[in-house]
């Protein structure tokens, strides 16, 4: 067994270093594998299971939800859905105090729904509200605290990538713990279940962010002035509903028709893909040039997605081979506190490998071997699911090391330094920290919604 940890942290070492991530997982999973089978210590039938595993990812349906909701993000994200949005929300809310943060948040929130990219909806946020706000007169650190908070909506707020892949992963350990349990016909759990289980939360973040925006603006108005009152720039009725009804439509039928099974999350991806691609071309933002761009990026991300996958899945057969599994189970079985503690100190070290590994690792990686552990103590797997993805959203946005902070470092101008970046996420962080001990302590709050809507 002592194989399996060496085999685990030098993956984590290797990857801290910078090294590929799929190259990574796939490659120092080989070398131990050659190195087993070379002292006798690996079992080679586990390598066997790979073609097999491999063409079951292939096959996987869920799966091609992810190419879809990629290329549906990037064409939102290139038809300039943000910038409208942005400039009417802040002409809708430019009389309030705080109303430009105000204006963020909601923005962030739509685009969350609309293009579930973390990375593209921080950047395109930075680059479009961080020069307005500063011209306003925003404090540096609350306005990029407000960014890269509403920038991490996009973990949680369906249609989300995290949901989807997680998902898919989470379907798979499901199965495994019913079938350790016993239990040859065994219940299972979609993307779809987490989508809906992930609204009230996901409502519950923006209403959180959307309070400190409004108890900063008492107790410290001047961090936030009152935006001059332009007539020229107050947004009608008629320019809200034409910047607002658009995206809201897609989202809505995206959304819809997988809450209330008219389609399946393939299926929902490819109408939110076509609307995408009708809503740019309405929006005279897509021609042959930008639409042979948006595919280049959707095929590049995608197969980083799908190598990272397949790298993951030679790692998770030869840490299985060394009985990495079983050494895992052994650990948290003798936590103390029961069912509570081995969620706690596996919620923990999330967190922290948060910091140095990407959602998709973490899915793929760790996932996969603490799931099926946890959900044999009768765990509900759609709560678990959430806790999960706002557990990783939380570190995401926790200094130093908060992936939604370097995007975010990356288009701030030099004159607004890290340490106001970082300053500003800190208020943020502890939202979701509370947020993430109302959920834990009321579960009901996630499992509700899906279980009166599929009852």
């Amino acid at each position: 067994m002592i194989e399996s940890v060496l085999l685990f942290f030098l993956v984590i070492l290797l990857l801290m270093a910078g090294f590929p991530v799929a190259f990574t997982l796939g490659g120092v999973a080989l070398i131990f594998a050659g190195l087993g089978l070379l002292t006798g210590n690996f079992d080679p039938g586990y390598l066997n299971a790979l073609p097999s595993r491999l063409f079951g990812t292939m096959t996987n349906e869920t799966l091609m939800a992810v190419p879809l909701f990629i290329f549906m993000g990037i064409t939102l994200e290139k038809a300039k859905i943000a910038e409208d949005l942005l400039e009417t929300m802040s002409a809708l809310f430019g009389n309030f105090r705080g109303g430009l943060a105000i204006s963020v948040i909601l923005v962030g929130m739509l685009l969350a729904a609309s293009t579930g990219i973390v990375g593209a909806t921080v950047v395109t946020m930075g680059l479009l509200s961080l020069p307005s706000m500063m011209r306003k007169g925003y404090s540096s650190s609350l306005s990029t605290g407000v960014i890269a908070a509403s920038g991490t909506l996009g973990q949680i707020i369906p249609p989300s990538i995290v949901l989807v892949l997680l998902g898919d992963v989470l379907s798979s350990a499901y199965q495994q713990a019913q079938l350790n349990q016993g239990i040859y016909s065994p219940e299972t759990v979609s993307v779809g279940d987490l989508f809906v289980g992930a609204i009230f939360p996901g409502l519950m973040l923006v209403v959180s962010y959307l309070l400190y925006v409004f108890f900063v603006s008492l107790v410290n108005p001047a961090s936030m002035p009152v935006m001059e009152s332009n007539h020229s720039s107050k947004a009608d009725f008629g320019t809200l509903i034409k910047a607002l009804f658009p995206p809201l439509i897609l989202i809505l039928a995206v959304l819809g028709s997988i809450i209330f099974g008219f389609a399946t999350i393939t299926e929902a991806a490819g109408v939110g893909a076509m609307g995408a691609v009708l809503l740019a071309y309405a929006k005279k933002s897509l021609n042959w040039d930008s639409l042979k761009n948006i595919s280049q990026d959707t095929a590049k991300l995608t197969t980083m997605v799908f190598m990272i996958l397949i790298g993951a899945s030679v790692f998770s057969l030869v840490f299985r081979g060394y009985e990495g599994d079983e050494l895992v189970q052994s650990y948290l079985t003798s936590v103390p506190g029961g069912t509570f503690g081995i969620i706690l100190v596996v919620m923990i070290a999330m967190f922290i490998l948060g910091f140095v590994l990407d959602f998709i690792e973490i899915t793929f990686v760790v996932v996969p071997i603490v799931a099926p552990i946890i959900l044999t103590l009768g765990v509900d797997p759609i709560w678990l699911g959430i806790m999960i993805a706002i557990n990783l959203q939380t570190s995401f946005l926790t200094p130093p090391f908060g992936f939604a902070l370097f995007y975010l470092r990356g288009v701030a101008p030099e004159s607004i330094s890290t340490k106001s970046i970082y300053t500003g996420a800190i208020p943020f962080v502890v939202i979701q920290a509370l947020v993430l001990l109302l959920l834990a302590a009321f579960p009901v709050i996630v499992t509700w919604l899906p279980s009166v809507l599929y009852a």
